[in-house]
């Protein structure tokens, strides 16, 4: 594989971006490599700048629910741009994808547009801390929701105590408001509960872990999450900016049957454009300037163009009812293909899948949290990771992101995909 005009752009890119690049994880370096820089992407191909082609299970970290540059997605963004690119001024757009998003996502009443997954998590969280007038918030450790001071709290002792900084710039104040849980252990949540009575503002969480690897939640646990934010008059806030509209046409909590009080959401709403939102029940969004106290703003929130590639996405999925038995379809395909060579030659790896979403772990161990998820092997990951790229397969450069399939995926992708997975564990373990 050629990557001689990827190496060039890195170099330079170096010189004047932190690390080369504009996020962290798009660095390559938990996989020991210099990144590929992309030119373009259609269906479920992307093409680097050296020609290369690779089957793609990023999808943009999940927005392409229906392949890169889906006709229906581009054409609405051509139209959209035509009228002008942004306005700071309402328009008929944002109606339309609201009322979609508010019939699509039974417990959101009132919907709020914003620019990214991190800023509806942040405005999330300020609502629940303003309508219960509490400060603390319960997250759970490999749960991200975002690069707000809130979220970066350490996540990985696996001690039911009061968080610390995880990255330099966050305040002990801060800290000390986030509680740190376990994902699928209730007990932790309620000790949570019981040592901080009357102070938890709400409980954020991600209803399928998507940031610690694919993690799945216990049959009982989200219902249990949400009796306990009941029992003890907390918000429930779903982080649906993976799930949301991925795994259901109402999203996770369609899926498990749970309704959360708040739910953030992104990704698929902006059809591969900027995007977020944040929504939930009326008498909680009501608070929300200019109809309430809570002050968040945005130039360009609910632009032109992110609508309209939003409500195009939407308007498909809403009018297929077929999409997430074809997205089921190719999800268990892949993990059946996987788990089939698992058992053939006894490798000491294990997957999870929800879905269209599933990662593949270096660890014999049941993957259920961030404890089991941190026992992978990192550098068998890395070795397997190259030998998947040198084969045309483009999967999360992480042990610890989850992957993504779209309708654009043909049975002949997946073929291809479960025999270069068979080569790679193949190299890896021989």
């Amino acid at each position: 594989m050629m990557t001689k005009k990827s190496n060039e752009l890195f170099q330079r890119a170096q010189k004047i971006l932190p690390g080369g690049v504009n996020s962290p994880v798009r660095a390559f370096k938990s996989v020991g490599r210099d990144p590929l820089f992309i030119q373009r992407a259609n269906g479920s191909k992307m093409w680097d700048v050296d020609g290369n082609m690779f089957i793609d299970y990023i999808g943009s970290w999940g927005p392409m629910l229906l392949g890169h540059a889906h006709p229906d997605v581009i054409e609405s963004v051509k139209q959209a741009a035509e009228g002008g690119l942004s306005f700071g001024a309402p328009a008929e757009a944002e109606v339309l994808i609201g009322e979609l998003i508010c019939d699509m996502v039974q417990s959101i009443d009132v919907v709020r547009m914003v620019n990214s997954g991190t800023e509806a998590t942040m405005s999330a969280i300020r609502l629940a801390r303003a309508f219960t007038k509490r400060d603390k918030i319960i997250k759970f450790e490999g749960c991200y929701h975002g690069h707000g001071d809130s979220f970066l709290i350490k996540a990985g002792s696996g001690a039911l105590t009061l968080g610390t900084p995880d990255s330099p710039g966050v305040t002990k104040g801060t800290a000390q408001d986030t509680l740190i849980a376990q994902f699928n252990r209730i007990d932790s949540v309620r000790t949570l509960f019981d040592n901080n009575k009357e102070s938890v503002a709400a409980v954020i969480i991600e209803p399928v872990a998507g940031n610690m690897g694919c993690v799945p939640p216990s049959e009982t646990f989200l219902r249990d999450v949400r009796e306990l934010c009941t029992e003890y008059n907390a918000l429930l806030i779903f982080d649906e900016v993976m799930t949301g509209f991925r795994l259901a046409r109402g999203g996770a909590q369609e899926l498990y049957g749970v309704t959360p009080d708040l739910t953030a959401l992104g990704k698929i709403i902006g059809g591969g454009m900027p995007v977020g939102a944040y929504g939930g029940k009326g008498e909680i969004m009501e608070m929300i300037s200019p109809s309430g106290p809570v002050y968040q703003a945005g130039t360009l929130s609910g632009n032109p163009i992110a609508m309209a590639s939003g409500y195009a996405m939407l308007t498909y999925i809403n009018g297929h009812t077929d999409v997430y038995d074809k997205l089921e379809k190719k999800g268990a395909a892949i993990e059946d293909g996987i788990r089939s060579i698992i058992s053939k030659h006894s490798y000491p790896v294990s997957v999870n899948r929800a879905g269209s979403m599933f990662t593949l772990f270096f660890t014999g161990k049941s993957v259920t949290d961030f404890a089991t998820a941190s026992s992978s092997d990192k550098e068998k990951f890395a070795e397997y990771y190259g030998s998947m790229l040198e084969q045309g397969i483009y999967m999360p450069p992480s042990q610890f992101e989850a992957a993504f399939i779209s309708t654009a995926h043909t049975d002949d992708d997946i073929e291809k995909t479960v025999s270069a997975v068979e080569v790679a564990l193949g190299k890896v373990f021989g």
